[in-house]
């Protein structure tokens, strides 16, 4: 890696902390706001393969009780709800987590809603994100998003577990089952992260489901939702803690395509 790339990375490192820093100074004299998104390592480093972490669920749940991410070798994706942290397989089913299992990339915060939306007749991904781009704040802080209601439609994906040599992320999720729910009951979790973060988190929506008996569920790609609501909680804190590992201190995180390497693993 060449120093000016180098340099170029810390800068927009910073930037981002430093954002998220400057808008939270006002909510630091009302601590009650100052809502802390915690995340363990970055989505360029699982775009880069590196799907092995330190941090445990136990340890994960210390830091809030709403969140998503993965586990180790990829295997997997993680939903956090009401401080419960279940693990959905690839097969699109759904267990809960051991305490003991570790996390190679996850988000948590604790969820305080300060915005309620209600959806009174059927209403597709986009319009539903329509909704919530108006009533938020602002577009440079991280908002936990939740929709719990009845779904007309869930479209999923998991990704399977992968092992050593580890592929990209992109190649990782080429072919992942497709998983389709009709007239279910559950939720979606998730964040609205701003468009500065990408490669630190995913920029956009992200968003996992789980259904009502948490059994089922994956990676949100589509969606149609009947009947529910829309809560939402606003972070202006992230603290973002990066691994001491050596497959994540030799990595590569400056590729030039990382939005596009992250639009494609996504699925969107």
């Amino acid at each position: 890696m060449t120093g000016r790339r180098m340099t170029e990375q810390l800068r927009q490192l910073a930037g981002s902390l430093l954002a998220h820093h400057l808008a939270g100074q006002e909510a630091r004299h009302q601590p009650e706001e100052a809502h802390t998104l915690y995340q363990t390592s970055t989505i360029a480093a699982l775009l880069d393969g590196i799907y092995d972490g330190e941090v445990t669920i136990a340890e994960l749940l210390t830091h809030g009780d709403f969140g998503l991410g993965t586990f180790n070798h990829l295997d997997g994706e993680m939903v956090v709800l009401d401080g419960t942290c279940y693990h959905l397989h690839s097969d699109g089913s759904a267990g809960l987590a051991a305490d003991d299992e570790r996390t190679p990339f996850a988000a948590i915060t604790t969820f305080d809603p300060d915005i309620t939306i209600p959806i009174t007749r059927p209403t597709a991904r986009a319009d539903v994100i329509a909704l919530i781009d108006e009533a938020i704040p602002s577009e440079n802080l991280v908002h936990a998003v939740r929709i719990s209601g009845t779904f007309t439609h869930v479209r999923t994906r998991t990704v399977m577990a992968q092992t050593p040599p580890y592929p990209p992320l992109t190649e990782a999720t080429a072919d992942e089952p497709i998983t389709d729910f009709d007239d279910v009951t559950g939720t979606l979790a998730g964040f609205r992260t701003p468009d500065f973060e990408q490669g630190i988190s995913v920029a956009g929506y992200h968003q996992h489901f789980l259904d009502r008996e948490h059994e089922h569920g994956g990676h949100a790609l589509d969606y149609t939702v009947a009947r529910g609501k829309i809560t939402i909680s606003t972070a202006s804190e992230l603290h973002l803690s990066l691994p001491r590992t050596g497959p994540f201190l030799s990595a590569n995180l400056t590729a030039v395509d990382t939005a596009a390497q992250i639009l494609k693993s996504e699925g969107s």
